[in-house]
């Protein structure tokens, strides 16, 4: 059986970077870090108004990594273009409102369908693999499967919140279990993340049929006490 990969999301290390204005905490070196440490891929999250990783943090990322490097961008036509030219591995196309602080839920799939169609197509002809940020929905993972997609990732924001409120969590539980199955018998590889901490990536990693995980803010949070490479180790650990 193959190892579930984990994808260490470094955006907030460019958050603590942006906070002074500095050139200090690097993204890069917190993405080699990573790397070195056995992380499988390093997500980044270009967003509109750069407020952490910017253009230049993934020119050099894409050309010092050598695990593949997975690109969060909006579905516009300007990160479109963005990721056409760069070519990153992977690709996960996500919602993105100005105001957020972070990513509040999964893609509206029933809007511009066209648009979106188009842009999966584009990015896989240029050998990017495309994946969805989506909420676990069966109707979502219908769509997702129709608009071209490889992969989708299933925002786990909503179970996490209830796990770290110590709440029931059962029936966010069972709707992610659904989609899990519904994605693999699609032909659909299918991922988690957002919000995930050690005890609900544990959780989640009962359910067969989740092939990656990808962590940021609890992970970069953590490895302050714990060290990146401790932190990294420990939910390898946990997903497998």
């Amino acid at each position: 059986m193959s190892k579930v990969r984990l994808g260490v999301n470094i955006d907030h290390v460019a958050t603590v970077r942006n906070a002074r204005g500095e050139t200090y905490p690097s993204p890069l070196r917190a993405a080699l870090k990573a790397q070195k440490s056995k992380a499988d891929s390093i997500t980044i999250h270009l967003r509109e108004d750069r407020r952490h990783i910017n253009d230049n943090d993934l020119k050099l990322i894409k050309s010092k990594l050598k695990i593949p490097l997975n690109l969060e961008i909006a579905a516009t036509k300007e990160m479109l273009r963005i990721a056409l030219k760069n070519k990153p591995s992977f690709i996960c196309i996500v919602p993105e409102k100005r105001k957020e602080i972070t990513t509040e839920g999964g893609l509206n799939l029933n809007y511009n369908k066209k648009f979106l169609r188009e842009i999966i197509n584009k990015l896989k002809k240029n050998k990017s693999r495309v994946s969805l940020f989506i909420e676990p929905s069966l109707k979502d993972i219908k769509r997702s499967k129709y608009l071209n997609a490889d992969c989708v990732e299933i925002h786990t924001g909503k179970f996490c919140n209830l796990v770290n409120e110590n709440k029931n969590y059962k029936k966010e539980l069972n709707k992610i279990r659904s989609s899990v199955l519904l994605g693999n018998s699609l032909g659909l590889e299918v991922h988690a993340g957002h919000g995930l901490t050690y005890k609900s990536a544990k959780i989640l990693s009962k359910i067969s049929g989740i092939k990656e995980f990808n962590i940021g803010h609890f992970l970069i949070g953590e490895s302050i006490f714990q060290g990146l490479a401790n932190t990294i180790k420990q939910f390898k650990k946990i997903i497998n």
